[in-house]
């Protein structure tokens, strides 16, 4: 059985694909002569390329249309050719489940889905929780049926593999950017998915001021996503007219790799629950999380816990967790009521903490 020929599915989002790397470990463990391969869209696709547990990555594209439906025909092609014994739907949505019923492989797992049950050989039960239940949790639930207990963080972390020339790309960005040697850099990333995760940006730029306020050494880099681009400006040029002077380092456009690289580097991150979260905590560092309408405790960084996390949120809400399609009250408080002061304090109480060692490198 150790001589198994694996597919793995999880096509999107970024935080979604990072979730699935602990039981991409733990499947190497319990099928360590295995072939394990990996389908993923391209978007993601940086979270698994360099995964040292994986055989093989096949990366598609998330076409639309017409092109679609020719290019899962030619990917069904190559899948059948593969002759997969096992495959793993993570995802469960209707072209991964389609795509993994084609592959005909003779055992396929994935989570109960109305209308869609049919395509698998195994079914589990997907938790349809919103509450404190990690989300890491909720994927081992689909290698129960291989003898693969549950998860632990500090066997089975997160994980992103390190790159030398992502993370040399890195270092000379934040030269240019104006960097002094041994600068102790913030990371944070001020948008999100969708807007029911983002934090206002006045509360992000207030953060900032106190933060270089309280140390003039301190620099910062602020990433956004493609859609909020505006988001980062933004807050530097009115941070810059707060202070008379500008802490944030300009490093242009990170991709992925280069979140990942720059989470390493630095000496805290901040953000929202999304993607950019999840991936710094691939890493060793303190992570100010922001939780709005989901819980720590289904999407907190998964890894040791000797690792600096808090979860900065407004509890005892009767609205939250939500389904993030409506916000009830309308006023976002979740997010709204969350002040620059509790991050400002949780930030300090971070950076002063010592930092544990850790030999975390390019193969973790």
């Amino acid at each position: 059985m150790n001589d198994l020929n694996i597919l793995l599915i999880r096509l999107r989002l970024v935080g979604d694909v990072v979730f699935t790397t602990p039981a991409i470990r733990a499947l190497r463990r319990r099928f360590p002569r295995a072939r394990l391969t990996y389908l993923v869209e391209q978007a993601a696709a940086p979270i698994v390329a360099g995964n040292p547990h994986l055989d093989e990555v096949i990366v598609v594209r998330r076409a639309r249309g017409p092109g679609r439906v020719r290019d899962d025909l030619k990917l069904v092609a190559r899948l059948r050719r593969a002759a997969y014994d096992l495959v793993i739907d993570f995802h469960g949505g209707p072209r991964s489940s389609l795509l993994a019923w084609a592959t005909r492989a003779p055992v396929r797992i994935g989570y109960t889905i109305a209308g869609r049950t049919w395509m698998y050989s195994r079914v589990v039960e997907r938790s349809r929780e919103l509450g404190a239940r990690h989300s890491v949790e909720n994927q081992f639930d689909l290698l129960a049926p291989l003898g693969i207990s549950g998860p632990d963080p500090s066997r089975e972390p997160l994980e992103m593999a390190a790159d030398q020339e992502v993370d040399a790309r890195l270092q000379a960005k934040l030269r240019q950017a104006g960097a002094p040697s041994g600068t102790l850099v913030v990371f944070l990333h001020v948008s999100a998915g969708n807007r029911f995760r983002c934090w206002p940006l006045e509360s992000f730029t207030e953060t900032i001021v106190r933060l270089a306020q309280a140390d003039p050494r301190r620099r910062f880099v602020v990433s956004s996503g493609p859609s909020d681009r505006h988001a980062s400006a933004t807050i530097t040029r009115e941070v810059s007219r707060r202070l008379g002077w500008n802490p944030v380092l300009d490093c242009g456009e990170l991709d992925l790799s280069e979140l990942r690289a720059l989470a390493m580097r630095a000496a805290l991150f901040i953000g929202g629950d999304s993607g950019p979260l999840h991936i710094a905590a691939t890493t060793p560092v303190p992570v100010i999380g922001l939780y709005g309408p989901t819980l720590p405790a289904r999407s907190a960084p998964w890894r040791d816990p000797a690792f600096a996390h808090e979860a900065v949120e407004i509890g005892d809400l009767p609205c939250r967790p939500c389904d993030q399609r409506r916000c009830i009250p309308g006023d976002f408080r979740c997010l709204t009521w969350m002040t620059p002061e509790a991050v400002v304090a949780a930030a300090e109480r971070a950076l002063a903490a010592p930092r544990p060692a850790t030999n975390v490198d390019a193969s973790r």
